[in-house]
């Protein structure tokens, strides 16, 4: 009964995932400011992850679409919510994600404010 319960519950998250990933197209960090607004999910490299600790709230930082200073598209994760997360943050560097949220305008970038760990998949981005 056990090995039934496991298997219907892993089959249930398969199918969570393909229905998730078919109504949410994959937008690429340098496209994410045409965006804005709008509920989405950009994909791409982490370029630098930087904690800003000595800053207002504590962020952290996921920088994509470019080398910092000149990326196209921030995730931020306040320091309230840091503890949310079980890995440090800075170990995303040099990883593909997706960042899951409403895109927003930072200066002249997109961003995405990550409140929790659904916000953010590790991604296979060919």
């Amino acid at each position: 009964m056990k090995s039934l319960i496991t298997a219907a519950s892993a089959t249930l998250l398969a199918a969570t995932a393909l229905t998730v990933s078919a109504q949410s197209a994959m937008i690429p960090p340098e496209l994410a400011a045409r965006q804005v607004g709008k509920e989405g999910m950009v994909c791409g490299k982490v370029e630098k992850a930087r904690y800003a600790e000595g800053s207002e709230g504590q962020p952290t930082f996921l920088y994509m679409g470019g080398a910092f200073p000149r990326h196209t598209f921030s995730a931020r994760i306040s320091g309230a919510n840091r503890g949310k997360f079980s890995f440090p943050l800075e170990t995303l560097e040099g990883k593909d994600v997706c960042v899951i949220g409403k895109i927003e305008r930072d200066a002249s970038r997109a961003e995405i404010e990550v409140s929790s760990p659904a916000g953010l998949k590790l991604a296979d981005i060919k």
